[in-house]
């Protein structure tokens, strides 16, 4: 599964967790720092991406409107980097459940 990091998240996630999530990126990597919720979601649904996120509006919109995209919310709080790959790889066999699970939307990570 792809991942699309959101800008509330470290883009050194991409090279960090590239081993079990290999085309991953970052909103910045494609101009979309700055951009709203609605844009993002129009991406990384173009892009077959699973948005990362700690921003609790991604889970509302996927409640709403189901995936894709699929969404990986983090509720870990300010955490740093190193406690947000440790959050990803330890979830890594959930996160691959809701990408093969269609009546999965959301996953949430603490």
């Amino acid at each position: 599964m792809k991942l699309l990091f959101d800008q509330n998240l470290s883009r050194k996630l991409v090279n960090r967790l590239g081993d079990l999530f290999p085309g991953s990126s970052h909103v910045q990597f494609h101009n979309l720092p700055e951009a709203d919720d609605s844009q993002i979601w129009e991406f990384a649904k173009a892009y077959d991406f699973c948005i990362v996120t700690q921003d609790a509006d991604f889970a509302e919109r996927s409640r709403l409107y189901g995936a894709p995209p699929k969404i990986v919310w983090l509720r870990c709080g300010n955490a740093s980097t190193v406690e947000v790959e440790l959050i990803l790889r330890a979830g890594a066999g959930s996160i691959q459940e809701l990408e093969s699970n269609e009546m999965l939307d959301y996953l949430e990570l603490y």
